[in-house]
C-alpha cells in the first residue's frame, strides 16, 4: 500500500513547554488509524502539528504528506494538498451562517442540491441559516463540524474526540456521519485517510479502524489492533499499558 503520511522523529512544544517526544508514524492511503491517550497527553497538539497551527512548534523531525515535505508549510497549503481537521472545541461565529460557510468552503466542488442532501443525512438542515455553532449542542457542533469535511473532501482527515461532549443519542448519529465522511457507509474510499483522537474509545462502536496507537507524555507507546488495545486500556489504565510497555 502507498504511503499518504509519514512523521519521523517529531518532536513539538508549546509555549516553549515540551508536548511531543520523538513521534515517529505512518499511514497509508484509505487508512483509519484511532490515536488514544489520556487527557494532556498530546493527542490535540499532534494533529494541530499536522495541520500546521503555528502554536504548536516542531523543534525537531520531519511531516511528508503524499511524498511532499509539508514541515514548514502554512495551515492553508495543507488544506490545498488535501489535509482537513474537525476540531475538539470549534469557536462560535456570529454573523456567518453554516451555509455561507459550507459555500466558501466547497469552492464549486460541490453544487447547493449536493450540500442540502449532506446537511439533511446529518440532521443539519434547519441549522444552516444560524450563526456557525450559534447555540448549537455539543452533537450538532460534531455534525457541522464533518458536514464541513465533507464538502471540503480532504484526502487525510484529522478528526479531535468527536465523542467529546456528546449524547448517546448524537453519538450514533456522529459515527453515521464519519463512516458517511470516509466512504464506510457505502464502499470504503480507497484514498481517503484518518487519523481519529479518542479519550474513552467509544467511537470504536461505530466507526472500523485499521490500527490503533497510544499516545501517553508525548509519546506513542504501543500500536496495534485498536480493539485490542482498547481492551487493554480498560483492564490496566493508560498509565498501566505504559508501564507493560
Amino acid at each position: 500500500m502507498q504511503e499518504m503520511l509519514r512523521v519521523e522523529d517529531l518532536w513539538v512544544s508549546v509555549d516553549e513547554r515540551q508536548i511531543l517526544k520523538g513521534v515517529n508514524l505512518s499511514i497509508n492511503y484509505g487508512e483509519v488509524l484511532v490515536l488514544f491517550g489520556p487527557n494532556g497527553a498530546g493527542k490535540t497538539s499532534f494533529i494541530m502539528t499536522l495541520m500546521g497551527f503555528p502554536k504548536y512548534v516542531v523543534e525537531q523531525g520531519r511531516i511528508y504528506f503524499k511524498g511532499e515535505d509539508i514541515t514548514n508549510k502554512d495551515v492553508y497549503e495543507r488544506a490545498q494538498l488535501g489535509m482537513g481537521v474537525s476540531f475538539q472545541r470549534p469557536p462560535t461565529v456570529r454573523g456567518v451562517t453554516l451555509r455561507k460557510i459550507i459555500e466558501i468552503i466547497s469552492d464549486g466542488r460541490i453544487n447547493k442540491e449536493g450540500f442540502v442532501e449532506y446537511a439533511e443525512r446529518l440532521n443539519l438542515s434547519g441549522h444552516l441559516d444560524r450563526g456557525l455553532n450559534d447555540g448549537f449542542s455539543g452533537g450538532e457542533i460534531k455534525r457541522s463540524e464533518l458536514l464541513q469535511l465533507m464538502v471540503q473532501r480532504p484526502d487525510m482527515v484529522l478528526i479531535d474526540e468527536p465523542e467529546s461532549g456528546v449524547d448517546l443519542e448524537n453519538i450514533t448519529l456522529v459515527g453515521e456521519a464519519i463512516n458517511m465522511l470516509l466512504g464506510k457507509d457505502k464502499v470504503k474510499d480507497p484514498k481517503r485517510s484518518a487519523i481519529i483522537i479518542t479519550h474513552t474509545g467509544y467511537i470504536l462502536d461505530y466507526v472500523n479502524a485499521d490500527k490503533g496507537y497510544i499516545i501517553f507524555e508525548g509519546k506513542l507507546i504501543c500500536g496495534g489492533d485498536p480493539r485490542d488495545i482498547l481492551s487493554e486500556i480498560k483492564r490496566h489504565g493508560y498509565r498501566g499499558c505504559a508501564e507493560c510497555r
